[in-house]
Parts: C-alpha cells; sequence; structure tokens
C-alpha cells in the first residue's frame, strides 16, 4: 500500500507541475555585427530580429511540491503570479488519510511565495493510507461582491477608434462568467495596445505564434497581459502578437502605457484585441461590466458594432 501511496501523491504532483518545454529563439545581429541566439529578444528596440517558434505548451504558474516523510507528507504551494492567487486543495480516491488543516480548504498565496498549506497522514496510524491530492487555483484576491462603476481609458492610443467585435453578453464565443462582460475590439495585428488602468503586470504570455478556430487545441494559446489592479480587478488584453509584449510581470503601468501589440494568437476567427476587467469572487472568475470615458466629458458602455474612440469627424 505504500508503492500505492507514492504512486498516487507523484501522479498528483505530476497534473500540477509545468514540463519543461523550450521557448522561442531569437535570432539577431549587434551593433558589433554578432549574431546572438538567444530565448529572450533584444532590449534595444532599434534592433530588428527573426523568431524562430517553438511549439509548446502553457507551462502552469501553480506549483505543487511535496516534503516531508511517506508517512506525514507535507504539501507547498508555489505562486509564481505577480499578484495573489486563491489555492483549492482537496482529497480524492482516499482511504484512511487526515489532513490538517482539514481539506478540502482555500488558501491565499501571495505573490512570487511558497507557502506550507497542509501535513498528511494515517487516521489509523497501525493501518496504511492512500489519497490523490488536487490543486485548483484562481487569480486575484478573493472579494466578497462585484465592484461597480468601473470607468476606464480605452486600451488603444487616444487618438485612435476601433469597432466593437463583440460587445457584453456576446453570444459568439463569451459564452461564461468569465468572458461575459469581455468585449473583443477589431484591431488590425501589431497595433499598440495600452494599458486601461494602471496597476502590476500580474502575468505575461507572449510566446506563441499560432490561432485559428479550433477552440481545443488553441483556447490556451492566447498571447496575454493580465494587470493586477489597487482595487482587486485585474485587466486582461489577450490575443497578442508574438514577442510583442514590452512590460514585464511585476512591472508597474500607468493608464494609457503602451504595454503590447495586437495580434491573431489563441481561438481567434481574426485579428482583434480581446479585454476585460475581471475578479475573484471566490474561487471563479468574473468578468465585470465597465465604461469608457468619452473625449467630450462622461463614460459610455462598448456596444457591439459601434465604434470605440475618437472616431475622426465625432468631436
Amino acid at each position: 500500500m505504500l508503492n500505492r501511496l507514492t504512486l498516487l501523491a507523484a501522479l498528483g504532483l505530476l497534473l500540477a507541475t509545468p514540463f519543461a518545454f523550450a521557448k522561442n529563439i531569437y535570432k539577431y545581429q549587434d551593433e558589433n555585427g554578432i549574431w546572438h541566439f538567444t530565448d529572450q529578444p533584444p532590449d534595444d528596440e532599434e534592433i530588428s530580429f527573426d523568431v524562430v517558434y517553438m511549439e509548446r505548451e502553457r507551462e502552469a504558474r501553480i506549483k505543487l511540491r511535496q516534503e516531508g516523510t511517506k508517512h506525514n507528507p507535507l504539501y507547498y504551494v508555489f505562486n509564481d503570479f505577480h499578484g495573489p492567487v486563491q489555492v483549492e486543495l482537496s482529497l480524492s480516491d482516499h482511504v484512511n488519510v487526515i489532513a490538517e488543516p482539514p481539506l478540502p480548504a482555500r488558501f491565499v498565496v501571495p505573490a512570487q511565495t511558497e507557502e506550507l498549506l497542509v501535513g498528511l497522514g494515517a487516521l489509523d496510524p497501525r493501518q496504511s493510507f492512500r489519497f490523490r491530492i488536487n490543486v485548483a487555483s484562481v487569480p486575484g484576491p478573493p472579494m466578497p461582491e462585484p465592484l461597480s462603476g468601473l470607468v476606464l481609458d480605452w486600451p488603444f492610443p487616444a487618438d485612435k477608434a476601433y469597432a466593437v467585435s463583440q460587445g457584453f453578453d456576446g453570444g459568439k464565443t463569451h459564452t461564461d462568467e468569465e468572458s461575459r462582460y469581455a468585449i473583443d475590439i477589431a484591431m488590425p495585428e501589431g497595433a499598440p495596445v495600452h494599458a486601461a488602468r494602471g496597476g502590476v503586470v500580474m502575468d505575461v504570455e507572449e510566446d506563441f505564434n499560432a490561432g485559428g478556430t479550433d477552440k481545443e487545441k488553441y483556447a490556451d494559446k492566447a498571447n496575454h497581459v493580465r494587470v493586477l489592479h489597487e482595487d482587486g480587478t485585474m485587466g486582461l488584453y489577450a490575443h497578442l502578437a508574438l514577442a510583442s509584449v514590452v512590460v514585464r510581470p511585476g512591472m508597474k503601468v500607468r493608464a494609457g502605457q503602451f504595454i503590447a501589440r495586437s495580434g491573431n494568437t489563441g481561438f481567434s476567427s481574426g485579428p482583434h484585441l480581446h479585454f476585460a476587467i475581471q475578479q475573484n469572487l471566490g474561487m471563479r472568475v468574473v468578468s465585470l461590466p465597465f465604461e469608457f470615458r468619452q473625449p467630450g466629458g462622461g463614460s459610455a458602455p462598448p456596444v457591439e458594432g459601434e465604434y470605440v474612440g475618437k472616431v475622426p469627424g465625432a468631436d
């Protein structure tokens, strides 16, 4: 039975821990004529570079680690986000197991922190025990109620305007509570994306180079930036172009700051920016309705089929 315990615990760790996948290769020549092949783009924005795309899976940001002994295993969770994450631990396929604290249980793990969350042992120490430990996580601090009255800047330069191709309650692809109040903005590939609110960059993904309408294949392969705001909400900017993000996790950004370029990566039928304000309502990420500031004053919600931004001649 101890071998079975080890196997099940190892399987739980395997499911929660990312595999090591190769990143994209950036090829460029510096001012001295020296060629570089690296997994990071050049710091100098004036240097042009080529990218060799390496197909890979998205890496997990929440990592489970086991210590202790086979009779009393201890489980730590590392939060690789640059913002708090809510974690829920639970047991399945368990026999003769006691947990301290009792499971299921929820925890909040701060940014870039590893914490000891639970210890396990045999309820009856005279007998063997087995279990499978499961981990679920949601980014952002848990909050009791959804916020309202959010007013934002446009997520692009103030002198631009783009059509909303999918608005609130969009029935095309925004069918769950994470995206109910998300919008799709029909921005061409390479168009500048700006922060709609200030905050701290919580997560960045910019290494994917493909997109399409096969949801199973592309759903988790959208390049994105997630920004944590002071009120606990999070701004999500998705389908960004390959290697176009100019901010990094942990950086503070201000409203209106250039952060990336729009693209067509992930589950997408064409170039656009997927934009949402999200909140953790206790192991549930939900999207929130919002309005954009208007050039003449006041604010207005985005409407599907209409333009957002400074439309020429509208003043």
